[in-house]
This record gives C-alpha cells, sequence and structure tokens, in this order.
C-alpha cells in the first residue's frame, strides 16, 4: 500500500462521498475486505480522481453516467450524493441521466432516476 496514495485518496473519498461514510466503511471493515478499502482509497481516489485533468464536477457526472451503465443502484446513491457534494445541480443530473436512457438503455435509466430522486428527497429532509 503506498500510504501517500492512500492519504491524498482519503481526503478526496471524504469530500466526495461523506466523511461519515467513508470512515464507516473503513472502520467496518474486516481481514477479508480491508485490501478492497486500501485498493478503492489509494487507486481509484488517491490516483485517478486526484489527477488534475477534469474536475471533480466532470468525473461525478461521469460516474453517473456510468455506474447507470453498470446498472448499480448502491453506487449511483452514493454518487449522486457525491455529485451534489461537488456542484453538478439537479437540473444537470437530470441531464445526464436522460443522455444515458439514449446510450445505456431506458430501463438502466428509469432506475437511475428513481435513486436519484430518492436522495434528492432525502437531502430535501435534511
Amino acid at each position: 500500500m503506498n500510504s501517500e496514495k492512500f492519504e491524498k485518496g482519503l481526503e478526496i473519498r471524504r469530500s466526495v462521498l461523506g466523511a461519515e461514510y467513508v470512515d464507516q466503511s473503513i472502520e467496518n471493515a474486516n481481514e477479508f475486505n480491508m485490501p478492497m478499502q486500501q485498493l478503492v482509497t489509494e487507486y481509484c481516489w488517491g490516483e485517478v480522481w486526484s489527477r488534475p485533468g477534469l474536475p471533480k464536477k466532470t468525473r461525478s457526472m461521469l460516474n453517473l453516467a456510468m455506474i447507470t451503465a453498470l446498472n448499480r443502484p448502491h453506487e449511483l446513491k452514493l454518487h449522486v450524493r457525491g455529485a451534489l457534494n461537488n456542484g453538478v445541480t439537479k437540473d444537470e443530473i437530470q441531464e445526464v441521466l436522460l443522455q444515458t436512457a439514449i446510450y445505456c438503455g431506458v430501463p438502466a435509466a428509469i432506475d437511475s432516476f428513481r435513486v436519484a430522486n430518492a436522495v434528492f428527497e432525502e437531502e430535501e429532509s435534511k
């Protein structure tokens, strides 16, 4: 494990997904899944999200589209919140999901709209 990349990744991961969620994920990790937490934190967040080539907002919009294409609602929920944290507006999220309907399929986009709407309702009730 590259501790510098891990620490940088942890900082970015917390800023996007929220410190509470990230810290809970790491604290709840066990011997079996801790290597996955380390890999995700170091490689995804410390290596790729830290690159200067794209702003976090753009990375979030790309993630919403890709996660929709992969039909991963649990991850989508996390990344809708992350997108909001990175300045992506509700209208922009709507446009991303409409775009995915054309290129990834209507069923995947409908599920993503459902998940995103639930996140918006949760956020508005806070």
